[in-house]
């Protein structure tokens, strides 16, 4: 293991956690004052909350990247250290085409947060976010090792299919599993620093890449986790939970460990499932539950993942809720952990 590469991407988690941490106060303050808030739909007074929150965690994301291919970058000169062959125009190539498809995805939110994109509409243009990584011809690899089953070589349909389809579904199942404080954040704390254990441990360079994308996603969103738990002063809005989606997808693809993200995103998928067959409601215009002396009780019927947890407890505070989202998340990121180490354990 590159102990020099955990120094760096120390720095690049810390400096991902301070940009959000720091300036969420301030920006809070500025979304309210334009206006740029919602309902907090799930307390009894529905108060209006600052929206769009997530700015601070792209912009905190892509701070720990650049500072990350800021010094790996120059670090052979100054230092004279070795640490990944970055400045090779392949590496340095597959940063900035993730960076490009993660901020696409990140303005698409944005988007979304001031014009309420319709499903349609939002199930289609991210596919457009994954051009800069289907450009590039050596993105990922066409061969998906799948756990328990062996090899499968996808060939050409990898880049043109699955890529796009992996950004597209990742992005936008991160955004429906949403709308109690902390969930997506707390979520995507723990699939993103799972992930990264993993992509260190594979020990490529690209896997590398993947650990700086992740690690910077996980700093980033525990800066914002201060402002979004309970009870929340700010929501991530769609630029933040779509970017959550983009990021994992990304780092799985580059670093060629997709499997394991499809393990971890299994929450995300079953609260998909759930939903698609009862139509795909917007469940944000009416919430998780009903409120009734502290505790959320259910509907007559779930429509979503939140809401089946919330019926099959017969009542849960919401920062319960959101506790038991996270303990979900970290069974699979435990399984994917498991699943990974288990076979590698005489490579370590």
């Amino acid at each position: 293991m590159e102990y020099t590469l955990l120094i760096v991407g120390f720095i690049s988690f810390v400096i991902s956690f301070l940009v959000p941490y720091l300036t969420l106060p301030r920006l809070i303050r500025k979304l309210k004052a334009i206006g740029m808030t919602g309902k907090d739909i799930n307390k009894p007074d529905k108060q209006e909350v600052a929206e769009m929150g997530g700015l601070a965690v792209v912009i905190g994301l892509c701070g720990g990247i650049l500072v990350f291919t800021g010094i790996i970058t120059y670090v052979n000169e100054i230092f004279e250290i070795s640490l990944i062959d970055i400045t090779d125009g392949k590496n340095l190539t597959l940063i900035f085409a993730s960076l490009s498809t993660i901020l696409v995805i990140a303005i698409i939110g944005i988007l979304d947060d001031l014009f309420d994109l319709r499903h349609s509409v939002k199930a289609v243009i991210p596919i457009f976010a994954s051009f800069p990584l289907v450009a590039i011809a050596s993105v990922g690899s066409p061969v998906i090792n799948i756990p328990f089953i062996g090899e499968i070589n996808f060939g050409i349909l990898y880049a043109l299919i699955l890529v796009p389809v992996a950004i597209t579904a990742c992005s936008n199942m991160t955004n429906m599993l949403a709308g109690v404080n902390g969930v997506e954040a707390g979520m995507g704390i723990t699939m993103s620093l799972s992930l990264a254990v993993i992509a260190l441990f594979i020990g490529t360079p690209e896997s590398f890449i993947a650990f700086i994308l992740l690690i910077s996603l996980g700093g980033a969103l525990l800066g914002f986790l201060k402002y979004n738990w309970f009870p929340a002063k700010v929501f991530p809005g769609d630029v933040g939970n779509l970017t959550i989606g983009a990021v994992i997808a990304t780092a799985v693809i580059i670093g060629n460990f997709e499997s394991y993200g499809v393990i971890v995103m299994l929450p995300f998928i079953i609260d998909f499932f759930i939903k698609a067959k009862n139509g795909l409601p917007r469940t944000a215009k009416f919430g998780e539950g009903k409120y009734i002396d502290g505790k959320l009780y259910p509907y007559s019927k779930p429509k979503g993942f939140l809401q089946f947890i919330v019926y099959l407890s017969k009542g849960i505070s919401e920062k319960n809720l959101t506790l038991t989202f996270i303990g979900i998340e970290l069974i699979f990121c435990i399984i994917a952990i498991l699943i990974f180490f288990i076979p590698n354990l005489h490579n370590l």
